[in-house]
C-alpha cells in the first residue's frame, strides 16, 4: 500500500502543471464479486500527447 501511495502522490505533483500544462491523472477502481470472495482493482492513467502511462495495483 506504500508504493501505491507513493505513485499517486508522484502522479499529482506531476499533474500541478508546474513546468508546463497540468496532466491530469485518470483513476479506475473494479471490485467484483465470485465464488471465490471480493476482489479489487485499482489502475491510475497519465496521458499527456501521445504518451501514454499507466499503473495497476
Amino acid at each position: 500500500m506504500t508504493r501505491a501511495a507513493f505513485i499517486l502522490a508522484v502522479l499529482a505533483l506531476t499533474g500541478c502543471g508546474a513546468d508546463g500544462p497540468p496532466i491530469t491523472p485518470s483513476i479506475n477502481t473494479t471490485v467484483s464479486v465470485g465464488s471465490e470472495g471480493m476482489r479489487t482493482s485499482t489502475g491510475v492513467t497519465v496521458q499527456t500527447g501521445p504518451v501514454t502511462v499507466g499503473a495497476q495495483f
